[in-house]
């Protein structure tokens, strides 16, 4: 089993860190479907800083029965049922993205994954809701820990709008972009890496 110079399996209680974003028609995970969702894995790098290694996106098919809500679409912009998003269904969507994050919580010798999003309440229930729905089984990720970026960007910044923390931050923001699944997500994980990154640099200096 291949491994990374500095696993992650020591650094967060065996949990494999996993940024997700979903985008959906709705509030309600158990009535409103995914419409899309993104995980991006990170991983450190020799100096044992963390980076992006990897990023996957599926659009998604509502399931059968999903009510969709108006101004959620409209808010997102997403016409779910356009012939170019070439979506695909909800366990066709889990087995794309949980295939890559078990090798990598393997590959970095962690017990599973962590959901890591901005305000992941959101996320994961519609995540687990999706999971059941398909009656997934070994989903890799803990079933309702997780971290938060709105907090650490609070921490850190002094902010916890997701546009704000990237500005405070001195990162790159495309309004444009936003609420994509993958764009948030990318995002999202950009600054995770930067707030934990900070905190190393932090207790390396004081020892």
């Amino acid at each position: 089993m291949d491994t990374t110079p500095n696993p992650l399996g020591n650094r967060f209680r065996g949990y494999l860190p996993v940024i997700i974003d979903i985008e959906t028609a709705g509030f309600n995970a158990k009535k409103n479907p995914l419409l899309e969702i993104a995980a991006v894995i990170v991983e450190p790098d020799d100096q044992g800083l963390l980076q992006i290694t990897e990023s996957h996106a599926c659009n998604i098919i509502p399931f059968n029965g999903a009510e969709l809500d108006e101004a959620a679409l409209k808010f997102t912009g997403i016409d779910p049922y356009h012939p170019f998003r070439m979506s695909i269904d909800e366990r066709e969507a889990l087995n794309k993205l949980f295939k890559p994050i078990k090798t990598a919580v393997k590959r970095n010798e962690c017990t599973r994954a962590i959901l890591v999003g901005h305000n992941p309440a959101f996320d994961i229930n519609f995540l687990n809701a999706a999971i059941e729905r398909t009656k997934y089984k070994r989903s890799p990720f803990h079933p309702f820990s997780t971290f938060d970026t709105a907090t650490l960007g609070g921490l850190a910044y002094g902010q916890t709008v997701l546009a704000k923390i990237a500005k405070a931050a001195e990162l790159e923001w495309d309004n444009e972009k936003a609420h994509s699944a993958l764009y948030d997500a990318e995002q999202t994980a950009k600054i995770f890496c930067m707030i934990v990154n900070r905190w190393k640099e932090l207790e390396e200096n004081q020892t």
